[in-house]
């Protein structure tokens, strides 16, 4: 069986020299490991907000490693050292907007500065790449959408899009558990059990 091999990229000058504990790759794993219902494997880069070493660590984890989604976390604002969109739109081969777009949608719910966040969807080959935000309660937020105080659903969160993108990937047919976040695909993409 094909398993969903996912690379979680984590882009902080200050975490990844050692003046802070990187808090968005543990973030990803935890909600990863709740949310997914297929298995799947992880491989983390925690690096600087370097515009060549982000180009290149998406290549490897794409194009050598064959992730079939790679998450980003941290540098999509407008400072000058942001530069997690700009290398992730240099390496890539389609733009996904509708991505960006439900990304601030979402965060708009919470803070008015989510209009400053430059956060893409891409793909290269055939790997999904997602810029999320660097904060573990926005990373959440982003992947599982607005929720009311029962738990039902006012504005999709980005992963309900994320098992069809990669079955029209050719990539491993991912499940999730719908409490966390329902996953949706045309009924003629849905499996039979």
């Amino acid at each position: 069986m094909n398993t969903l091999k996912i690379g979680l990229v984590s882009v902080s000058d200050r975490a990844s020299s050692g003046v802070y504990q990187d808090l968005g790759i543990p973030a990803l794993e935890e909600w990863l490991g709740c949310a997914l219902s297929s298995p799947h494997h992880t491989i983390s880069r925690l690096i600087a907000d370097e515009q060549d070493l982000i180009e290149a660590t998406l290549k490897d984890l794409a194009d050598t490693e064959g992730c079939h989604l790679i998450l980003t976390t941290g540098g999509t604002g407008p400072a000058l050292r942001d530069v997690t969109p700009d290398a992730t739109l240099a390496i890539a081969d389609r733009v996904m907007p509708g991505f960006g777009e439900q990304m601030r949608q979402i965060s708009l719910h919470y803070v008015p500065t989510a209009i400053l966040s430059r956060q893409v969807g891409v793909i290269r080959k055939q790997c999904l790449i997602l810029n999320l935000p660097g904060q573990p309660k926005s990373i959440k937020e982003t992947l599982e959408g607005v929720k009311d105080e029962n738990g039902k659903v006012l504005v999709n969160g980005i992963f309900a899009a994320v098992p069809y993108c990669i079955q029209l990937l050719d990539g491993p047919y991912i499940e999730t558990h719908a409490t966390i976040v329902a996953s949706f695909r045309p009924k003629s993409a849905i499996k039979a059990q």
